[in-house]
């Protein structure tokens, strides 16, 4: 590898601190235009020929609140993280007949979760040297790659994601989750791109987390606890506050988001599609245990970074 290929792994000391300081990131042209079309058009594949509606279950994708209410649960998603499955929209499904009101195409909220373990399209862009020079630059040491998948946000449907915590769903002892986030389209405050509020990592503790319960999921407390990953010292004296910034990135852009920033998005209601692929990293050496929602398969275990053959 030559000095000029080096210069474009990993974070620079400046694109470091700017994480640090805000707890997102966006890094333009991550993903070359090449690799943008592989995975968009197996994404359409995917919708337009692996897709089957009359096997489905017909599981929505819903994101729910604290309490638990309306969020997703059955089985199908439980046992989703080495599989590829397929997630509705909400409003595609009539609620009389539940049958889909759109094309099965156009019905889709998102494919997960594991993406990265099973299609070789989306592995190659999941686990190479410049993902493993950005968990090496935020100090990771032994960093697991799981919950992978494409949110595609239909036109017109593509439901809103409330403000939440990524850590909360991707619990770790202590917080360790890292979201890289990849823009297959661009991503417009039109089609429902993320908001961030800036530095809201370093006051924003998390205090509860996503579990199973019983048949189901639920959200549990927990003691409030601060993030694992470093910050700058001078900024620990932030007040807390802050009003929602729209990140609005082009396709290829990579969007890195700390565990414990609250963002969202909003709902899509313009005519254009709004398609992204997302990953997370959590720390393994941290205590992950069987109350997650997100659980590898009995004898195997979340796929590693630094040495994944």
């Amino acid at each position: 590898m030559t000095s000029s290929d080096q210069k474009t792994l990993g974070l620079t000391p400046d694109q470091l601190t700017q994480f640090q300081r805000d707890g997102y990131l966006l890094i333009p042209n991550f993903l070359s235009e090449e690799e943008i079309q592989a995975l968009r058009a197996r994404t359409d594949t995917m919708l337009n020929k692996d897709f089957d509606p009359s096997t489905h279950p017909g599981t929505q994708f819903t994101t729910g609140d604290d309490k638990g209410e309306d969020h997703i649960g059955d089985q199908y998603f439980l046992t989703s993280g080495s599989k590829v499955r397929f997630f509705l929209e909400p409003d595609a499904i009539d609620p009389i007949s539940h049958n889909l009101v759109r094309p099965p195409s156009l019905s889709i909220n998102k494919i997960g979760h594991g993406l990265h373990m099973l299609d070789p399209t989306f592995a190659s862009v999941t686990i190479n040297e410049k993902t493993r020079a950005i968990a090496e630059g935020m100090r990771y040491n032994d960093p697991r790659v799981l919950q992978s998948m494409v949110i595609l946000k239909q036109p017109e449907i593509g439901g809103a994601v409330p403000s939440h915590m990524d850590s909360t769903f991707l619990y770790t002892d202590p917080p360790s989750a890292v979201g890289f986030w990849i823009a297959l389209e661009d991503c417009t405050k039109t089609n429902g791109c993320l908001s961030f509020v800036p530095g809201s990592h370093r006051w924003a503790a998390v205090t509860k987390r996503f579990v199973r319960q019983g048949e189901g999921t639920g959200f549990e407390d927990v003691e409030p606890v601060t993030p694992n990953r470093p910050v700058i010292p001078e900024m620990e004296k932030v007040k807390p506050g802050g009003e929602f910034v729209m990140g609005e990135s082009k396709a290829g852009t990579l969007v890195l988001i700390h565990g414990s920033i609250l963002h969202k998005s909003e709902r899509n209601t313009s005519q254009d599609s709004r398609w992204i692929y997302t990953f997370h990293v959590i720390e393994g050496e941290n205590v992950y245990d069987k109350k997650n929602w997100l659980q590898p398969e009995e004898g195997q275990e979340f796929t590693k970074l630094y040495d994944h053959e």
